[in-house]
């Protein structure tokens, strides 16, 4: 048996031993994360099936199962059957449906394996039910039974235990700024370039994807050295420097509320101005507008930044100069969903690499409209859904090949990741890099 069917077999063991008052907690966790306006929006789909025709699941397979309004109406049946009037007394009636065994497991497939909570289907929907929201309160629901994908939520222990998703020890963390910081000297050629640990009163915590010093460290010296060359106030925290939030994908508010708290605490701990949210797509939503939801009003305002938008700022303000023609290549950008249609930083990216880059050219669709890579919602921590999600990468696939480009930039570390695997997998033949990466490399060091 594989590794995969033997963590499915775990979650199958808790399914069939679950228990009346186990089912009954679940319902009343469902009922709590859905409010009347939610209920009264999914009561209002007008099955015009537009949704279908925006959600990349669909695209690559266009079965009934990959549909958002099937994954919409898995959720809403529940809710149906166990809080309405006419569904307690007729369910089959209105499509009402009972919390059991098996409509728990066809939760498991649609609403963790047949969606990234990318909100396109929102976007474009014509009465505007937030589908992936409804989704989300269903993963939650499973989460407090316990039936998250294993993997999806060793992710989130990891993160909760150890203060970063990848589990990296504090002196491991220390070393690799460390020595990390030696070729930052040597790239900018100055012996007094720093990339600061704990610096008490600096004006910017700078946080970062923990994928980036275990497997991109590089992008780290990147931006560092536009900091550098910006002049900027600014720190690493040794203990908690992870932007991730994998919270936000399991559906466990409880969990990501204490997970952006402690961000928060990190920056009042350094005496930090700024919080600066590294390129993570997810991240920046959790942090910048989810985590309001989870934690609640905290009586402080804390000003927050994607790291897209300080760049920007250092470039306007004329603090960093960049030469296009360092970047020869064929340029083109990824829209994370996180961060553009569901973060709402769409132009700082363009502005950035139309100053960075000899050639840029648009994806089509572009910006709001982008199509999700496929790689958010806890899709690359799951590798029970592997298959399905390169699948459904083909449309972001088809996007890139047809602009030519021989660079695709991503602001997204889990896009960067899907990306770099839809490359092998469709021989896209290009390099997939960050906006720092690529902004650094275009930074004027001299005269």
């Amino acid at each position: 048996m594989s590794e995969e069917a033997k963590k499915a077999d775990v979650l199958e063991e808790r399914i069939d031993a679950l228990k009346t008052e186990q089912l009954e907690s679940a319902l009343r966790h469902l009922r709590s994360r859905l409010d009347s306006r939610d209920a009264a929006l999914a009561h209002s789909c007008l099955r015009c099936g537009l949704c279908a025709e925006t959600c990349h699941y669909y695209q690559a397979d266009p079965s009934i199962e990959a549909h958002p309004a099937y994954k919409l109406n898995l959720v809403l049946a529940v809710f149906k059957r166990y809080f309405t009037v006419v569904g307690r007394a007729a369910p089959a009636w209105i499509g009402a449906g009972e919390l059991d065994q098996a409509m728990i497991r066809k939760w498991l497939d649609s609403l963790f394996g047949r969606c990234s909570l990318c909100g396109r289907c929102f976007l474009n929907c014509t009465v505007g039910i937030n589908i992936p929201r409804l989704i989300r309160a269903g993963r939650g629901t499973l989460a407090s039974l316990e039936l998250v994908p294993l993997e999806l939520q060793s992710t989130v222990r990891t993160a909760v235990e150890k203060g970063n998703n990848m589990g990296i020890e504090r002196q491991d963390w220390r070393d690799t700024v460390e020595w990390l910081q030696e070729e930052l000297a040597m790239e900018v050629g100055d012996p007094s370039a720093r990339m600061p640990l704990d610096e008490k009163g600096a004006r910017i915590l700078y946080t970062v994807n923990p994928r980036e010093p275990k497997f991109f460290p590089l992008s780290l010296v990147a931006a560092a050295k536009i900091f550098h060359a910006a002049g900027e106030s600014w720190t690493f925290s040794s203990d908690c420097y992870d932007v991730t939030n994998y919270g936000l994908f399991s559906g466990d508010d409880q969990v990501a509320g204490q997970i952006a708290q402690r961000l928060r605490e990190e920056v009042t701990r350094l005496g930090s101005q700024v919080l600066v949210l590294g390129e993570c797509g997810h991240g920046y939503n959790a942090h910048r507008w989810e985590a309001a939801e989870w934690i609640g009003n905290t009586g402080t305002s804390l000003e927050m930044k994607s790291f897209i938008e300080v760049m920007a700022g250092y470039v306007r303000d004329g603090r960093i100069r960049l030469d296009p023609s360092l970047n020869t290549k064929p340029v083109t950008l990824h829209d994370p969903c996180n961060l553009v249609r569901l973060g709402g930083v769409i132009e700082e990216q363009r502005f950035l690499l139309r100053r960075a880059v000899s050639s840029f050219v648009e994806m089509t669709p572009n910006r709001e409209q982008n199509f999700c890579c496929g790689g958010g919602g806890g899709q690359l921590s799951m590798s029970r859904f592997a298959r399905r999600r390169l699948e459904a990468g083909r449309i972001k696939a088809e996007q890139i090949r047809a602009t030519g480009a021989k660079v695709v930039v991503a602001p997204c570390h889990n896009c960067v990741d899907q990306l770099t695997e839809l490359n092998k997998e469709y021989k896209l033949g290009v390099e997939v890099r960050t906006v720092a990466e690529v902004v650094a490399k275009a930074v004027v060091t001299n005269g």
